[in-house]
């Protein structure tokens, strides 16, 4: 029989086992079961009703995003909820990754994300949440590079509680949304009435025939050569298999791949001969240019990043940032091919324009090394079809 010691002994050590164990439940039941590193949402929300209380208290800053992954559902059907899952997965960890130690991430259900930022003013809330996003755009999970996600930023406010100021990024996220994603919105109103429901495609639309417009009014050359190859990019898309919101993107891409040109002087757009190293240097500046322009615009974020990459060459030697091979958005990568042909077979001043033969033999010639295998292989198959059906090409 154990003397009384040991009994009292052996409990002791039972109930610090317990307590352990208990400690232990409670975090894990906080933390989300698809990535450790973030909060469960009831977690976040607790902690927000102390931060808010903290931030009235001693009259600090604190603001609260709510990003939303751009088409998710498509994702899950199109590729699987396995896929889906690795995506969820990927966006916790970088988001886990990119926040500051004070921060706090949850995942609140489905394929939304919370991110309570104490201490922050919105204007640096804002920097945080927009360096996510073009992290993001970089990110790699179940094959496919980049994910595009739409956000809501609300501060805190004299008087609001916890709701309050979620319900407010709630509803900015609801209007980035309606806007046609890819982009932040901050809420600055006080008032939550409904988003309209026709702000959409209709309007991304419009905006898309205007800005193209005052293109071909900057340089009638640049705006008719940017719709031949809204054409080919839109066939070589559907030949690779790409769903129809994704083909929608990339005819507004092709359609407004030079539009930075817009911001690049007369005297070296339209010089006659070819450019000097110097004027290069400024030439190439046209698809950073084109992005920062289009990015500003409600709707326009996807759009926005394949202009910026649509001179990335396959093998990783193109500007503006040198991305190389799938890194590159896929949009890109087509438009990339699709403009060489079109210019291959136009006639500029200071050369006469190839063959139909002579380009498809540069763009092959290329594959590889400027171009992607896949997207060229994809092109060179519609144009052989369209000359077979009788359209003529140069």
């Amino acid at each position: 029989m154990l003397s009384r010691g040991v009994d009292t002994a052996t409990l002791a050590a039972a109930k610090a086992r317990i307590a352990e164990l208990e400690t232990e439940i409670a975090r894990l039941s906080a933390r989300d079961p698809l990535v450790a590193n973030l909060l469960t949402l009831p977690a976040l929300r607790a902690q927000l009703e102390l931060d808010v209380q903290r931030a009235h208290r001693y009259s600090r800053p604190l603001a609260v995003a709510i990003l939303d992954i751009d088409h998710f559902r498509r994702l899950n059907v199109t590729r699987g909820y396995a896929a889906g899952d690795l995506v969820l997965a990927a966006v916790g960890r970088l988001l886990a990754a990119n926040t500051r130690a004070h921060d706090l991430v949850a995942r609140a259900g489905g394929d939304e994300f919370v991110l309570l930022l104490p201490e922050t003013e919105l204007d640096e809330a804002l920097r945080v949440v927009e360096r996510i996003v073009l992290d993001l755009e970089q990110v790699e999970a179940a094959g496919q590079v980049g994910v595009e996600v739409s956000g809501g930023l609300a501060a805190l406010r004299s008087g609001e509680n916890a709701d309050d100021v979620l319900a407010r990024a709630q509803h900015a996220l609801a209007v980035a949304r309606d806007e046609g994603g890819g982009r932040i919105h901050v809420s600055k109103l006080i008032a939550r009435e409904a988003p309209a429901e026709d702000a959409g495609v209709s309007a991304t639309t419009e905006v898309v025939a205007a800005l193209a417009q005052a293109l071909e009014e900057r340089d009638n050359y640049t705006g008719e050569h940017s719709e031949s190859v809204v054409d080919l990019a839109a066939h070589v898309a559907d030949a690779m298999g790409l769903d129809p919101h994704e083909i929608t993107t990339i005819r507004s891409a092709a359609l407004l791949h030079n539009f930075g040109k817009i911001g690049i002087s007369d005297e070296i757009l339209n010089k006659a001969g070819p450019l000097s190293e110097e004027e290069w240097v400024i030439m190439r500046e046209h698809p950073v240019i084109g992005e920062r322009i289009l990015r500003a615009i409600p709707g326009m974020g996807a759009v926005a990043r394949i202009v910026r990459h649509e001179h990335e060459r396959w093998d990783g030697t193109g500007y503006p940032d040198g991305l190389e091979g799938d890194a590159i958005p896929v949009g890109a990568r087509i438009i990339l091919a699709c403009d060489a042909y079109q210019a291959m077979t136009s006639n500029r001043p200071y050369r006469a324009a190839l063959s139909h033969h002579m380009a498809v033999a540069e763009l092959t010639a290329n594959a590889g090394s400027q171009f992607d295998p896949k997207v060229v292989e994809a092109l060179v198959g519609y144009l052989v079809d369209r000359r077979e059906s009788g359209v003529t090409t140069v």
